[in-house]
Parts: C-alpha cells; structure tokens; sequence
C-alpha cells in the first residue's frame, strides 16, 4: 500500500511542471512514510511513496525499472495472487530479482500488455511507463478499491492518489458548482467528477493509456456484463459457495510481512471476517470503537463476544465526545475536496488507534452493499411489495411530518425512516432510489441556496450525473438497487472513506467482501437469498450462523454513527459560528443568508434536526476557508 503520483508532458511547457514533482510526491508522504522515490525521463516523470508490506527489503523500493530499464512502475496496492503469476512468468523465462509483488505486475504488464489486468486479484491503481515507445498506462482495480484522480490540458497529465498531489502542479483550478451541489445532496462528489472542473476520477475498472499525445480511457471490467447470466443454485448450495469463496478471499488476504490485523464492530460482516480469519493465525489482533457518553451508539460488548470466541487478542476503544472533537479538525484539513460522511471520523480514530499495534487490517466493507444489508433496502423491498404496512404509513405521514424525528434517539429515528419510507412511496422506483441515496432532497437544496449560486449550477450537466447513477434501477427484484450501491455509494463514500483515513495514519486495509469472485457470484444469487420481510442480508446471516454467537443475531444495527448534535452546542460552539458567519456566507454567496442565520438558531437552540445535513455544509465551509478558490 503507498502513494502514487505523476506527469506526462506532450511539450516543454508541461515539462516544466515537473519541477513540483517531489512536493506533490511530499504531499502523500503519509500513504508511504518507509520510503520515497522518484523517476524522471524527458517526458514522463513519476513519484511514489511506500508503506512497506509485501518484501521489506530496499530492492522493492519503487519507482521500479526492468532489468532493461525499459519499463519503469509506481503502484499502490497489493496483487494477492502475484506468486501464481510469478510461476507462470517463469516459465517464460523471467528471472525475477524480488520477492515483490510490484515486480511481478512490471513483468506481467511487459508479457502481456493490458490483458495483465484481468490476471489480477487485489486492489490497485499503478502507473507504468515504456521510454522506448514513449507510453503511459494508468489503471485502476475492478471495483475502485484504491483512488486515482487525474487532470489533462494542452500540455501534459498529471496523476494522483489523492487530489493534495495534483493540487501542486501548475493545473486550473476551477470550482465546480454542480460537484457542489451534488455533496449537498450526497455527502460526497461521484466519480468521475470533482470539486474542481479539471480534474477527474478514474472510474473503477478502468485504464488510461497515452501516447503520442493521445490520451486514451478504456473500461476493462464491468460487473454488469459478468452478472447478466443469473445463478441456477440451491439456496444450501448457495451457503456452502459463498462460505468457500469467503474463505479463499480471506487466506489470500492473509499474506503479509508486517503484523496483521482486522477490525471487528460485532456486527455480522466483520465478525464474518474475524472467524475464518482466526483459522489462518493464532494471535489475530481485532480492534474496536465505542462511545462511553453515547451507550445507543456503543456496540463494543458484540464485539468482545465474537473476540472471546475466536481467542483473538481484542482492543476497544471507547472514546468520549472530547476524542471526536480534538481530530476532528486534522482529519477535515486532510481532505483534498469535501466529504461529509460524519461516520469518517470514528473511522479516523479507529485507524489511528489499529496503527499503533498493526500495519494491515482486514476489513467487512462490502457486505451491506452486495447483500442488502441497509434500513432503506428492506424499506424499498417493502415499497415494492406494497400491501398494509404501504398503505398505514401513507395515511399517516402527514401526522408523522409533525412528529420530532432524529437519529439521536430509537423513537425519534424510526419516525425519520418512517417519513422517507412514506415520501418514497410517491415517487418511480429510480427517483426513490435517487431520494434514498439524499441526506437532503433536491427541492430542499434549492430551498437553501443563492440564486446567484444556483443558476450557476449546470442543470443538464446534473440531471445527467443523475441519471449516470440511476440507470440500473429497473424496479425488479432488489439486485437493481444492491448493483447500483456497488457502482456508487460504495466506491464513492465507503472505500473513500476507509481508504483516505487509513492512509492517513499509514494502515492498509484490506477487504475480503471485494474479492470480485465473491462479488460476482453474490450479484448473480436470486434476491429472495438475500432479503425478505423478515431479514436482511438473509443469506450472509445463515451461512456463518454455525460460526458466529448466537447474541449477533438479536442485536440492532444502528450503523456506524458519530454523536454530534451536543458538540454543534458545546465544544464546537465558536467553530460552528466561524463557518457560519454571516459576512463570510455573504461573500462566499453559496448559501442563503436568511436560511444559514435560521440554520444557525436551530443548531443552538433545537434538537429537531439531522445532524448529517449540518455536517455537510460545515464540512465544505471549512474546506472553503482552508482553499479558498
């Protein structure tokens, strides 16, 4: 696991901007504290930081050459099957001079060109370079595991792990309003777009190759065009195979030279991971996150239970209010553009804490997505079935609307999920998806913006964004909603999420649910396999049942929330104010005066509101103040 960045200059003016070369490669420098290095050619120049895990040794030190010095490699991420690979590399011959699995991708990509890529099992974004006919090869994992962002002009292309590292060359950096008001939306900006115009993300399964001036993105995977053939499988026989392909995921992702890991919630998916984990070490060292002023919130006792049962060497983490707030702000200045998923900061503090005992942990990322684990896949199960529960909740909304909901407390939070069930049911399935997928809807976006700021929104460019992520919403089944949280909120804010506050503090973390055998066969699996009205993830849930404690199977999942309300009145009071302040809002001329001086009487002096919405405009406002475009 590292940090990759990079230039590729069609003239002398792009040329020149290689110079920032080692401040971008600097900028990363938390992705790969063991070592740095960087390659320059005429026209092709590469930078890479290494966090150590696979051969410790200095000969594994990237940027890497061929023995011919022909090729040359930056890559961030692990091939789980490179020793496979590497056996039939040397059959053809290929002396091989580490025991790294970078050297084996260099071989592999000289042998047999970008096919290499269907070759591998991992995660992965990697640049290589061929100075002898003057090429560049960008890509990407299947299912956009690892970042890279990207921009391109007249002069050159630039590359990236993390925007930071764009940032540094001499490239434009222009606001994107219709990124914006997608995060208000969202909570985040889908790929391949971002907070500036210029720069862009490379899609999951995807590939840029340049020559001659050319710059070429090609797609070589799609889960779509590996799913079209349904499974004909028994839902027993269905049990034994995702048990078979879980185990085999988890022991390739055992391998590592450095001390291993994984995180345990108490829920099923990690806990899934923690017990076939156990049967590949005898001291597996598991880690968890609580909340000592926040007992709905704290789910550590779960957790303690899988621990006990599988002998692992187990430490909670119980933070207080004060813990979230004294990182919060480092890990806000870490962002290259704003993200406002609320539950990174737990995530931050979990991976700051697992780093000081690990530096690979093994992760249940995934599941929720594939399986159908979320509160809004039973609600459109039930909106497609209709019936009773349909028509009650309809009749009463109105009524529910006057009702205090927040997800601060049980009744308060099952009145909000009962008010989006009953907007949901008035809308086509992929405007419901649309609406499930929103902290905020659409209409209320508006409601809180200038005018001046929103007619500068493109709205065709949005409605096209839109429909980019909707697309595969048929109405059938539920695998339509699970294929189209595989292609965006997973990639977009699950592994943005734990990727960019892990490397943060410099841990891998490795995701077994995201093997693309498992993800394949889990999309090919009937929906009734994997939810009904009684059971979500029904199939994940009885094919460890024999494996996990029973306790697992009668607890709430309250998902991975962060307690923020009473710090918006307490601790966070003056940093509140500062992102709200009224001569700052005015100038900015995003947000609606009226509606931020409102907004701010309600965070004082209410609790009826969702604190995730509030999080987003902060979240941007101090992202904002620290860039300021």
């Amino acid at each position: 696991m590292c940090g990759i960045t990079g230039l590729y200059a069609f003239n002398e003016i792009g040329r020149m901007q290689a110079i920032h070369l080692h401040k971008a490669n600097e900028s990363i420098a938390h992705r790969g504290p063991n070592a740095s290095g960087i390659y320059n050619s005429h026209f092709a120049h590469l930078g890479h930081r290494r966090l150590s895990i696979i051969d410790l040794s200095e000969g594994a030190n990237q940027p890497m050459h061929s023995t011919s010095k022909r090729y040359s490699i930056v890559f961030n991420g692990e091939i789980y099957n490179y020793k496979s690979i590497r056996q039939k590399l040397e059959l053809k011959g290929v002396q091989f001079t580490t025991t790294s699995d970078t050297e084996v991708l260099l071989e592999a990509y000289i042998h047999f060109g970008v096919k290499c890529l269907d070759m591998l099992h991992g995660f992965f974004a990697f640049a290589i370079y061929d100075n002898e006919n003057d090429s560049l090869l960008i890509a990407r994992d299947r299912l956009g595991i690892k970042p890279l962002l990207y921009a391109v002009d007249e002069d050159k292309v630039v590359f990236g792990s993390e925007m930071n590292a764009l940032r540094q060359f001499g490239i434009e950096k222009e606001i994107d309003p219709t990124s914006i008001y997608q995060l208000l939306q969202l909570t985040y900006i889908p790929t391949p777009d971002s907070i500036y115009k210029g720069i862009k993300k490379l899609p999951q399964g995807h590939y840029i190759f340049i020559k001659n001036k050319n710059v070429e993105i090609k797609q070589y995977y799609s889960i779509e065009e590996k799913i079209t053939t349904p499974l004909n499988i028994s839902y027993d026989a269905a049990q034994k195979e995702l048990l078979r392909l879980m185990d085999q995921s988890i022991q390739e992702r055992m391998v590592s030279d450095v001390p291993l890991g994984a995180f345990l919630s108490g829920g099923i998916d990690s806990s899934a991971v923690v017990a076939l984990a156990s049967k590949y070490t005898d001291q597996l060292q598991t880690f968890s996150i609580g909340y000592k002023d926040e007992p709905l919130f704290d789910e550590t006792y779960y957790a303690e239970i899988v621990a006990k049962k599988y002998k692992t060497q187990h430490t909670a983490f119980k933070l207080t209010q004060d813990d979230f707030y004294n990182h919060l702000f480092g890990m806000l200045d870490h962002y290259g553009e704003p993200f406002a998923d609320a539950s990174a900061l737990a995530v931050n503090i979990l991976c700051r804490e697992t780093k000081k005992n690990v530096t690979v942990a093994l992760s249940g990322d995934g599941a929720d997505e594939m399986f159908a684990g979320y509160n809004k896949h039973l609600g459109e199960w039930k909106s497609r079935q209709g019936g009773t529960l349909a028509t009650v909740i309809s009749s009463l909304l109105p009524i529910l609307k006057q009702l205090p909901n927040s997800r601060n407390s049980v009744l308060g939070n099952k009145i909000r999920q009962a008010i989006k069930f009953g907007e949901g049911l008035k809308l086509s399935p992929q405007e419901r998806y649309w609406f499930q997928c929103c902290w905020r809807d659409t209409p209320t976006t508006n409601s809180i913006l200038s005018d001046t700021f929103l007619n500068s929104v493109d709205q065709e460019a949005f409605l096209s964004r839109k429909n980019a992520i909707t697309q595969s919403i048929t109405g059938d089944g539920i695998n339509d909603v699970l294929l189209a949280d595989i292609q965006g909120l997973l990639v977009n804010d699950m592994l943005h999420k734990v990727d960019s506050m892990s490397m943060y503090h410099s841990l891998e973390v490795r995701v077994p649910f995201l093997d693309h055998n498992v993800v394949e066969f889990a999309m090919k699996l009937p929906a009734e396999y994997k939810i009904n009205g009684q059971m979500k993830k029904r199939i994940l849930q009885d094919s460890f049942r024999d494996l996990l404690p029973e306790e697992l199977y009668k607890r709430p999942k309250h998902g991975f929330e962060v307690p923020l309300m009473k710090g918006y009145k307490t601790a966070l009071r003056s940093w509140v104010n500062e992102m709200l302040d009224d001569d700052f809002v005015r100038e900015q001329n995003i947000f609606n005066p009226i509606y931020v001086q409102q907004l701010k009487n309600m965070i004082f002096n209410s609790s009826n509101y969702d604190q995730n919405q509030v999080w987003s405009i902060l979240v941007l406002q101090h992202w904002w103040k620290k860039y300021n475009p």
